[in-house]
């Protein structure tokens, strides 16, 4: 008589039960052994930043209540760990979802070669993007890096996403080896800097749906105009949750799907295809997380200032919009879209910092840091990247806060020691005059800084320096 069939389930990005077509598949096989693997081990650099660690800890609790406290956690490498679980078992496949983190792919590449060897069977399967990279192609074979034609064309012609899959009945397997507690995966941080995440935030499946439902039933309304401004709730702030797997793109592809076509749904899902497009880049380029897709910018002239750097990395510039949005981003582990744009160009153009240390700090602030979204975005703003704006397109911090935080909420949200000034100077406030500051409890310098550097002369620099590797 044969052994009962052991199907080990490897959890990833994919922190969920439901749309995930790994663990349908694994159910079917057989018993189900739920497994999760800290692996700090093949990423090198890209290891979890401190609060994407955060989020793991909290979605991997949710998670272990959802199998009944049987998820089992290792921490290690991965590609010594799972070929060693699986070959504990006399009758045992593998299972899996994709990532496309180039790490990622040479490791898994790795493992089904180990367990091809032990004649143990591995399947892996789309479970995080609406179509893989290979189904998005040119005619011509090449991939696109142009958005707009990636999308239209590639995205349109593709298949439909498909629909998503039930959560399957499980019939849970306990793990040969012993297991770790998941607070022993030492993800929360030692200082509680983290204090105010929760106050903004659910981690886990569950956290995603409310979120998605609340989307849908307010923020959806209005999101082509009302995703530009801050303070507006026309966000989905479900990128944590996509990033994690939580939530697949194919239940909020359909969730919108559902909804009367309109201007708002179609913006959103060309937001998802940006998303799309910046796996692609990735899978297609790996090189992008460190080196520029356009490599005449090589040679530009950057300054890289540490104490500028520190000042845009904690909200010290002067500049209102920008300190708003870093202080958001310290506090909430996100930041608003728009802002992240403002202050990317304020550290790449005005203070001339390569984008690679922007990516690095959003990389361990942000609950929804994405390798692939991480760096094909710092690239555009950067103007190096696939399908960049252009680099002579600086944005000017006075006038988009003016623009898009016009009553100045936002701001003073998260810059209160500016909020008695009026409107008209907010984003200014060098041009009050003594005594408006006054009486708004301001003091240039002291309370808050004076300008790190002046826009005008800072916006004639980059374009210099632009001038320069076209020369």
């Amino acid at each position: 008589m044969n052994p009962e069939h052991i199907a080990i389930m490897w959890f990833r990005k994919d922190l969920r039960l439901t749309d995930n077509p790994a663990l349908v598949e694994a159910a079917a096989k057989g018993r189900v052994l739920p497994v999760f693997v800290l692996d700090d081990d093949s990423p090198g650099k890209n290891q979890y930043g401190s609060a994407s660690r955060w989020w793991l800890h909290h979605s991997l609790e949710e998670l272990n209540k959802q199998l009944n406290g049987q998820l089992h956690i290792y921490k290690g490498d991965a590609k010594h760990i799972i070929p060693n679980l699986a070959g504990s078992f006399a009758n045992c496949s593998v299972h899996w979802n994709r990532s496309y983190e180039p790490w990622r792919i040479q490791r898994d590449k790795t493992i089904k070669a180990l367990l091809a060897e032990k004649n143990i069977d591995s399947n892996s399967f789309n479970g995080s993007l609406l179509w893989e990279p290979w189904e998005t192609l040119k005619r011509d074979g090449t991939p696109y890096k142009v958005f707009t034609p990636f999308y239209r064309n590639a995205c349109s012609s593709a298949i439909q996403p498909r629909t998503p899959v039930k959560k399957p009945k499980l019939k849970l397997e306990d793990s040969p080896h012993n297991s770790l507690d998941i607070s022993a995966l030492n993800l929360l941080p030692k200082i509680p800097w983290d204090a105010q995440f929760k106050t903004h935030w659910q981690p886990g499946e569950a956290g995603a749906r409310k979120r998605t439902k609340v989307f849908i039933k307010s923020g959806i309304k209005d999101y082509k105009e009302g995703r530009n401004f801050p303070d507006k709730k026309n966000v989905s702030y479900l990128s944590p949750h996509l990033h994690w797997g939580e939530l697949s793109p194919h239940q909020i592809w359909h969730d919108i799907q559902a909804l009367a076509a309109g201007e708002n749904e179609d913006c959103f899902k060309s937001e998802l295809g940006w998303r799309e497009f910046s796996h692609a880049l990735l899978y297609y380029f790996p090189t992008i997380t460190h080196n520029n897709l356009q490599s005449k910018f090589d040679a530009f002239p950057w300054k890289n200032n540490a104490r500028l750097l520190k000042a845009w990395q904690e909200g010290k510039t002067g500049y209102p919009i920008v300190d708003a949005g870093m202080r958001e981003l310290w506090q909430t582990g996100y930041m608003h879209n728009r802002v992240r744009m403002i202050t990317g160009s304020f550290l790449v153009k005005n203070l001339l910092i390569h984008w690679h240390y922007g990516a690095k700090w959003f990389w361990d602030c942000l609950l929804d840091a994405d390798l692939a979204n991480n760096s094909a975005s710092w690239q555009w703003i950067a103007g190096c990247g696939a399908d960049a704006a252009p680099y002579f397109r600086i944005f000017n911090p006075v006038t988009q806060g003016q623009k898009f935080d016009s009553d100045g909420a936002y701001t003073r949200r998260f810059v209160p020691e500016l909020a008695n000034l009026p409107d008209k100077l907010l984003f200014s406030p060098w041009l009050a005059p003594d005594s408006t500051l006054q009486a708004a409890g301001v003091e240039l310098g002291v309370n808050y800084p004076n300008p790190i550097v002046d826009i005008k002369t800072s916006r004639v620099e980059a374009l210099d320096a632009f001038q320069s590797i076209r020369r």
